[in-house]
């Protein structure tokens, strides 16, 4: 289905819309996810001459942290400034979504009911902010846009467009790769997908292998490049990356097997009117006329983020934000000829999100505070964030007390022995340098690294005393300060300096 351009520039003004009335309500706030303020912690160190996995470390690929160092020359603290580039990305994403569904023989409204839900059920598990997926799923969803194109132009034996097209969707899923590395995945599937219909359009074996060569190339560029930039800075630089990005992850001792269930059994939930439309759009699919080829690739789509999504295995609701929008590509036709299961699914969902916008706490100003009394306190000082928002180093400007400065590598068991340093004893060093402040908090998990936490504990008994307290979800942040300094009230700022 082929729209006058008129009416896509409507769609997707409608569409951006919709992704503000949805996002606005978060924008400014400091600590919508504990990950996504690390990313901007990173970004803005990159800035600062830090270097991943050297001076500031975590595993999620460089790609990721380049893409936060460059909103942050954006002007203000960065907080703003990524919400808003986020949304752009959501927004973009759901009219890629609203495309596919057209391509795949959706209904207008079933398309756009489609791209809506996309948008709906990226706030409804945790992608209301800057989360990873919320700017890849961009790049995954044009290559999977780009691979419905092949049943035509293998039936109009169109191998050079074949060639091509496959080169950008590949390109494409390289870029996403490094922002998070389970697109791979994905990114195997499109390049199968054009193998199998170029040679649909009759190129012969040496074509074939070739471009599957080429295609491979550009899938893996990104990665390569990245690769050689930490080469080019030393071995051990190389090393360092190396051990970050790949071995690490293979030695997380993972989460008990009980959160892991009430975890997927939260995200089924919360995805289930989509997994209903998308159940109807399969058993109808002939009735829709949607046995073909296009329903195939769509379907393999959602297999493909189906594998990445189980690689991981920790399972927290946002890493189900890539299965959004091929889920939401398959439910289109259904959403699209049944006004009540259109009704049903938006209408639930939107139920779901009111009710989860209400109840949502209020935490932004008491984060801010932390910053502001951190900042008052610390003087040249690094004060150490034990468990807490990484944010707080950014907003008060502060330096870092350790490379490993996003709390649950130092103080989480799942954590234990797959950073590469013992951790009780990196913690034990930072107390040793006596932080100004400490940054805590109420909260009781069964998941302490046990070493590390009664490290943190003693020396808090000992040296500090509290100084602090602010909500924080259903727990409260607790600062402390050291015993031999004056305690300063600090004064809030909205803005950071740039």
């Amino acid at each position: 289905m082929v729209l006058p351009i008129a009416s896509r520039w409507k769609t997707a003004a409608l569409l951006l819309l919709v992704a503000l009335a949805l996002r606005i309500w978060d924008f400014g706030n400091p600590i919508i996810h504990v990950d996504e303020q690390f990313y901007l912690l990173v970004g803005d160190r990159i800035l600062q001459g830090d270097i991943p996995y050297i001076d500031i470390w975590d595993r999620k690929p460089i790609g990721l942290f380049l893409l936060f160092a460059a909103i942050r020359l954006l002007p203000g603290d960065g907080i703003l400034a990524y919400q808003i580039v986020a949304t752009l990305f959501a927004a973009a994403t759901a009219w890629v979504v609203d495309r596919g569904a057209l391509r795949l023989g959706a209904a207008r409204t079933g398309a756009l009911a489609a791209a809506i839900a996309y948008l709906i059920w990226l706030s409804l598990l945790n992608g209301r902010g800057g989360q990873s997926p919320v700017f890849y799923n961009l790049f995954v969803a044009i290559a999977a846009l780009l691979t419905l194109r092949l049943p035509a132009l293998a039936e109009a034996g169109a191998q050079r467009a074949i060639l091509s097209n496959g080169l950008i969707a590949c390109l494409l899923g390289g870029v996403a790769i490094q922002m998070k590395y389970t697109p791979a995945i994905e990114g195997m599937y499109f390049g199968l997908a054009h193998l199998w219909f170029l040679r649909r359009a009759g190129a012969r074996l040496p074509v074939i292998a070739g471009a599957g060569l080429a295609w491979i190339s550009m899938g893996l560029l990104p990665t390569l490049l990245a690769i050689g930039g930490y080469a080019w800075i030393g071995p051990d630089a190389l090393r360092a990356f190396w051990f970050a990005n790949i071995t690490s992850i293979a030695l997380r001792p993972g989460y008990p097997i009980d959160q892991i269930a009430m975890r997927l059994l939260g995200i089924v939930a919360q995805l289930s009117p989509l997994i209903v439309a998308a159940g109807i759009s399969w058993r109808w699919r002939r009735r829709f006329g949607l046995a073909g080829e296009s329903a195939i690739i769509a379907w393999g789509w959602l297999g493909a983020a189906l594998i990445g999504f189980c690689a991981i295995g920790a399972y927290f609701d946002h890493y189900a934000l890539p299965l959004i929008a091929p889920l939401a590509l398959v439910a289109a036709p259904a959403l699209g000829r049944s006004p009540r299961i259109m009704v049903g699914a938006l209408g639930l969902a939107m139920l779901l999100f009111v009710i989860r916008l209400a109840m949502q706490p209020r935490n932004a100003e008491g984060a801010r505070e932390v910053a502001a009394i951190v900042k008052a306190n610390s003087g040249t000082e690094c004060p150490w964030v034990a468990i807490g928002d990484t944010i707080t180093y950014r907003l008060a400007d502060t330096c870092l007390p350790t490379a490993y400065v996003f709390p649950n590598l130092l103080l989480y068991a799942t954590e234990q022995g797959a950073i590469g340093i013992d951790e009780a004893a990196e913690v034990r060093r930072i107390i040793a340098t006596h932080p100004p402040v400490i940054v805590t908090s109420s909260r009781s998990l069964n998941i302490w690294n046990r070493a590390s936490f009664s490290a943190a504990k003693s020396a808090l008994r000992a040296d500090y005393r509290l100084v602090f307290s602010t909500p924080r979800d259903e727990y409260r942040t607790l600062v402390y300060l050291r015993r031999d300094l004056t305690y300063k009230r600090g004064t809030v700022s909205h803005e950071a300096p740039k």
